[in-house]
Formats: C-alpha cells, sequence, structure tokens
C-alpha cells in the first residue's frame, strides 16, 4: 500500500514539475535566455514607485510594458520616490520614445533596435538628401550619404526644409493622441504607440477636464503596427500606402467632390480619387504582413536607396519550385520575440526565410504536405501562399523582368512641376526645425495622374532587369529666385524613378500593354500605331501632350521615339536605373509588331515564351510585316 501511496506522489511531483517548467519556458526563463543571448536590460522595478499613489487603477498596458513588470520610471523617467507632484514629475518624459530620449527609454532595453533604426533610411532620409542635392547641383552623384538632421542652409538644404523634411522617425511626437494619418516622426512611437476606444475616450475626457480627471486606460506600447502608422510618410513621394489602399491624389478641392461617392478625402484635406486596390490590402493584409521587423527597422547597415534596404521579394512567398525556410529553433532572437509577443503556435514547422538576406517571415509556415501560409498580423486569419503560375515558372522570355512589372495594375505619375523661391513669404514654416521662418520654396504642380507604369532597366552586378518606373522629376527648378536674381539660373531635368506601385493584382497586364504602348515604353501618353504598307512595317508616334520648350519632348515622356537620349537632361533618379536604350526599344516594338495579328494567348505567342523570340521568328511566313531596321 506504502509503495503505492509512493509511485503515486512521486507521479504527482512529476507532472507538478512538467507543469512548473512550461509555465517558466513560456514566461520568465524563456525571457532571461533572450536577455542572456543579447544586451536587453534585466529592469529592477521599484517595488513602491510613488507614480501609482496618483495614477491608481490603470490598465490598457502590453502584456510585456505593464508596470508590475518594468515600473513606470523605466518610460518616462522622473522622481519615483516623491510624493509630491512637482518633486515627483522633475525629469520626467511625458511622451517617451522620439529618438531624442529613446536611449533613456526604449533604448534602455531594446538596445540593438535602437542601434538598427538610428542607422535606417527612415531616420536619416539619406537617399532623399542625396536625389535632391544632386537635382540641385550640389552633389555630384545621387549615393553619397546624409542625415537630414544635419541639413544647413543651402538652396537645396532650404528646399528639404520647406517641402520634405517633415517625413523622418526624428522628428518630435510633441504632443499626446494616437497616430493618425497627420502623424509624423515620433521615432518608436511612430510604429508601436497604439491607443484602445477605452483610451481614446478616457483622453477626451482628461482634455475636456482641464486635465483634471485623470486617465484609466493608458495607450499600449507593443508590436500591432497597423497601415496607419505607416500612412502618414509613405501616402507621400512614390505614394505607397495610398495606392495600396487604391487611392490617387488629385489637384481637386474638398468642395469639388461633395456626394460623389468616387473620391476620398484625407484628414489633410487631399482628395483622392477610387482606383484598384492592391490585391493584398483587398485580403486585410498589413504592409508588416510582407515587411516584417528586419526590413522597417533596417539591419544596422547604411543603405544608399530605399530599395537597398528591401530584401523581400514576390518569389519568397510566391516561390518557383520550392521555398526557403529555416525550422523554428534556427529564429534569431529578434524574430523569436515577435513570434512569443504574436502567440504564434507552429513552432513545429518550416518558416519561409527571404533568399536575399535570410531573414525569417515567422508569420508563415509550410504544413506537412509541403503547402505554404500566410498568417495576417490584422486578424489572425489564414491565407495560403500560392506558388507561381506556369507561365510565370517556365518563361524564358521574361525571365529579368520582375513580378511588379507584369502585375502593377496602375501608379501614381506627377509632371510639370515648377520650384520657385519666394523670399517675401511671411509665414513660412520650417519642417525641421519646427519654427516659422521668413522665405519659402513653393512647388507648383501642372497635374496628378495615373496610369499602368512604364518600364525601366536596372543595371546591377552585371545583370539587367525590368522595373517598374514613374515621372520621379520632370520640373524647372528657379535656383536664381533663392538668391534674388528669378529667372537668371533655372535648371530643367527629366528624371524618371524605379517604382514599386504596390497596386498588385493577380491577373498580369496583356502583352500590348507592354510591347505596343508609348507610355510603357518611355515616349509618353499618346497614340501608338503600326502602320503596315506594301509589305513594310512602320510604328508612328502621336504625343498626347505639347513638347516641353527645354528639350522638345512631349511634356509626360522620359525618351525620345526611337531616338538616342541627351544623358545630361534625360536619366533617372539612380546611376544603376536607365530607359530602354534604340535597341531595346525596337526589340520590344517587335514584339508589338507581331501581336497586331497574334493574340495574347494565341499559340505562336505562347511559343515565344516557352522558347523564345529568335526560334520563331524563324518560322515566320512571308504574310508577317517586321518592322524595318
Amino acid at each position: 500500500m506504502k509503495k503505492k501511496h509512493f509511485i503515486f506522489g512521486l507521479f504527482s511531483v512529476v507532472i507538478l514539475l512538467i507543469f512548473i517548467a512550461l509555465y517558466l519556458f513560456k514566461s520568465d526563463i524563456f525571457k532571461s535566455v533572450i536577455n542572456s543571448e543579447t544586451n536587453y536590460t534585466d529592469i529592477k522595478v521599484g517595488k513602491n514607485e510613488s507614480c501609482l499613489q496618483c495614477h491608481q487603477n490603470t490598465t490598457g498596458y502590453s502584456n510585456y510594458h505593464n508596470p508590475e513588470l518594468i515600473g513606470c520610471s523605466s518610460c518616462h523617467l522622473g522622481n519615483i520616490t516623491s510624493t509630491n507632484k512637482e518633486v515627483a514629475h522633475k525629469g520626467m518624459i511625458l511622451i517617451p520614445g522620439n529618438l531624442s530620449d529613446a536611449k533613456q527609454t526604449c533604448g534602455k532595453c531594446h538596445v540593438e533596435e535602437l542601434n538598427k533604426i538610428n542607422s535606417s533610411l527612415m531616420t536619416s532620409n539619406s537617399g532623399i538628401v542625396a536625389i535632391d542635392k544632386f537635382v540641385f547641383g550640389e552633389a555630384d552623384d545621387p549615393n553619397h550619404q546624409f542625415h537630414i538632421k544635419n541639413l544647413k542652409n543651402s538652396a537645396a538644404d532650404k528646399h528639404l526644409r520647406d517641402l520634405c523634411a517633415n517625413c523622418h522617425l526624428g522628428a518630435e511626437k510633441t504632443e499626446y493622441g494616437e497616430i493618425t494619418q497627420l502623424s509624423r516622426g515620433g521615432g518608436c512611437n511612430a510604429c508601436h504607440l497604439n491607443y484602445s476606444v477605452e483610451a481614446k475616450n478616457d483622453f477626451e475626457t482628461y482634455l475636456t477636464s482641464n486635465k483634471k480627471e485623470l486617465p484609466k486606460f493608458h495607450p499600449s506600447t507593443n508590436i500591432f503596427v497597423n497601415n496607419t502608422h505607416c500612412f502618414g510618410c509613405h501616402s507621400r513621394s512614390s505614394r505607397i500606402s495610398t495606392n495600396y489602399e487604391g487611392l490617387q491624389e488629385t489637384l481637386l478641392n474638398e468642395e469639388d467632390i461633395i456626394n460623389n461617392n468616387d473620391y476620398t478625402v484625407l484628414e489633410d484635406k487631399r482628395v483622392y480619387k477610387h482606383m484598384e486596390d492592391d490585391v493584398h490590402h483587398a485580403k486585410g493584409l498589413l504592409c508588416i504582413d510582407c515587411h516584417s521587423s528586419h526590413e522597417v527597422m533596417g539591419t544596422g547597415k547604411n543603405y544608399t536607396h530605399e530599395e537597398d534596404a528591401v530584401a523581400l521579394q514576390c518569389s519568397d512567398c510566391h516561390f518557383k519550385e520550392q521555398p526557403n525556410t529555416i525550422p523554428y529553433d534556427s529564429l534569431d532572437t529578434e524574430s523569436l520575440l515577435v513570434f512569443l509577443h504574436r502567440d504564434y503556435s507552429h513552432s513545429d514547422k518550416e518558416i519561409i526565410v527571404a533568399k536575399k538576406d535570410g531573414h525569417p517571415l515567422v508569420n508563415t509556415y509550410i504544413d506537412s504536405t509541403g503547402n505554404a501560409f500566410l498568417i495576417s498580423k490584422n486578424d489572425g486569419s489564414l491565407h495560403p501562399l500560392n506558388p507561381q503560375s506556369e507561365v510565370c515558372s517556365r518563361d524564358i522570355a521574361h525571365q529579368n523582368v520582375t513580378c511588379s512589372a507584369c502585375h502593377s495594375s496602375w501608379t501614381s505619375r506627377c509632371i510639370g512641376c515648377h520650384n520657385q523661391y519666394d523670399a517675401n513669404e511671411p509665414r513660412a514654416f520650417d519642417l525641421l526645425d519646427k519654427t516659422y521662418v521668413i522665405g519659402q520654396w513653393k512647388e507648383y504642380v501642372a497635374e496628378f495622374s495615373s496610369s499602368q507604369p512604364a518600364l525601366g532597366v536596372r543595371e546591377h552586378d552585371g545583370k539587367n532587369s525590368i522595373e517598374p518606373a514613374i515621372p520621379g522629376m520632370i520640373l524647372t527648378i528657379d535656383k536664381g529666385s533663392f538668391v534674388g536674381k528669378p529667372d537668371t539660373d533655372v535648371s530643367f531635368h527629366r528624371l524618371y524613378a524605379p517604382n514599386s506601385p504596390h497596386t498588385t493584382t493577380k491577373e498580369v497586364r496583356d502583352c500590348k500593354s507592354c510591347h505596343a504602348n508609348s507610355a510603357t515604353l518611355g515616349f509618353g501618353m499618346g497614340s501608338l500605331v503600326y502602320d503596315m504598307n506594301e509589305g513594310k512595317g512602320t510604328w508612328i508616334f502621336t504625343p498626347e501632350y505639347a513638347l516641353n520648350p527645354n528639350d522638345d519632348l512631349p511634356e509626360d515622356a522620359w525618351i525620345p521615339f526611337l531616338k538616342n537620349v541627351n544623358k545630361d537632361v534625360v536619366n533617372s533618379t539612380r546611376t544603376d536605373f536607365r530607359p530602354f536604350n534604340v535597341e531595346e526599344q525596337k526589340r520590344m516594338l517587335l514584339v508589338g509588331a507581331c501581336l497586331q495579328c497574334h493574340k495574347d494567348d494565341s499559340k505562336v505567342m505562347k511559343q515565344t515564351l516557352e522558347f523564345g523570340l529568335e526560334p520563331i521568328l524563324r518560322k515566320k511566313t512571308n504574310e508577317c510585316v517586321l518592322p524595318e531596321k
């Protein structure tokens, strides 16, 4: 009998120990392992912080930023030993997380993340500054490293201060409240600050009570980043946030579209036309479902331009044969933390990694049958990741064409821009110093529109790839106006920019839209007609826009029609990205000539995808009328 009691007791102890071990693994021990592998700080919580004498029974904190775990002073500083309001609040940081104080606040625990953020393009704006200074003639190429905080008062620096310097993580968040479309910067807050409904209501009550009724619900600081966190900055320039949601900017005013459901007015009163949204947006996916912390926060490396910092490719999820994966136990510490905070459970499955740099997409996995899935960071829904279609995977004619070149339905266009300095503007605002000044650069835009993207050639590592392009800078700059001599030094630039439209569709654009479309080829909008007469074929282009007197090219064009370009004027915002040369234009139009008779899905055109163009041309008949060389 005693033996049975002993065995039962021993069994109970073992079970209890297992449960304790599992609990500790999930919480403290797991966290201590992470701390031991990184520079994360072990917070020593003051058991009797005076903060809670006044701020009692507050809730709303995220699980890992609860005062019971890390106290109040680890974020807000202050004097935690005094109950006197003035003394307790001395040295307190009301809105922690700005990069100016992040080393004292967020960075005490998140050392590596802060190091990465400080060197990221979202903080330095190096690429934007480099291109602006290059266009103004203050830099010899657009690839130098800069930091926006170091701007002085040259013509280009003032241009950036007046028109561009709002969108960088170093911009201070100085007012309480949630992140909105109007938010810019804020350091860690820019992505990680979240107000619940209760926190918003309490905040309103706090304001209306003349700040006497203290909020009970604290905003949360966590990893649940939504698209609004991205929107404030990324709804400008190439406008990938608005594109993603299916919104195209116009020059209309709010009163122009009253009761018109085809338009949306943003919080800053810009009017946007409704277009087709990105297929990923239509399925409810967030920006961070694709762009993980490794891309968004950076890697610690100083990148030159935005596309250099992006490692994710469409083919990482929509793979050709097999995805690149790693097991759960090979995840880096940052990815493990995200996995833990998201409360994922697929630790027994392979996880997809980006081919370029090997960073893991922790919200993906491969099941036992080899099928790939993505877990939405928006609502936890499961999305199958379909491999590339048979056409994409076996197409040898378009191996150097990027996915976005074919799968982007539209992109924004901006043409006819003039920049002039108004030295007498009395209420100019310096976006970098956040002060009112006298004198401001002003930008006069002729037209916002949209179309299928143009295409350009990226020359990298000895290989050429075809990527989408948009009018980046078709503009004039009156540099003379900055020194008080208007119209004496006006420079003209015709620069297209590489672009990732973020208007992805499942269906691809048709063949003619690339091979027989003037805007796609860089000639600008207009009529491109293939004239076949007496067995000879000739392409004829009639532009939609008038010729710009600065270079006699159509206002919206990138290059002249079947002529060599003047590289001093016609170029790109990148040194490794260019328009099609004449030989490439002719080859594109050769296929366009074939498409005049042969449909996209005809047998002969499908054969060109599978075997290439040359073998098919050798079989052409006398009825084929090809362009003269």
